[in-house]
């Protein structure tokens, strides 16, 4: 049996490329996303801090997602917050 996709619920910028997010189990985290930016759909996020700041939460997708039609696995996120919570 695999573990259930965690999905996000809500998102906010912290600072930077720092983000807070909660997810559906009621996990909350803060993941850096400046690591992760990179290639061609993400480079507009690190070089516009306005276009990074307008992240938001699709539901649907259950998963952050910016307009320009970035977005980052939730799977990514739940790990990376969860190894801010523990170091």
């Amino acid at each position: 049996m695999t573990d259930p996709i965690p999905v996000v619920t809500k998102v906010e910028v912290l600072h930077d490329f720092v983000v807070g997010v909660t997810f559906d189990d009621g996990t909350l985290g803060e993941v850096d996303l400046l690591p992760h930016l990179w290639g061609p759909v993400f480079e507009p996020l690190r070089n516009d801090p306005v276009l990074f700041a307008q992240v938001r939460v699709d539901a649907e997708e259950g998963t952050i997602v910016w307009p320009n039609g970035a977005d980052v696995a939730p799977e990514m996120l739940y790990r990376e917050s969860a190894a801010a919570r523990t170091s």
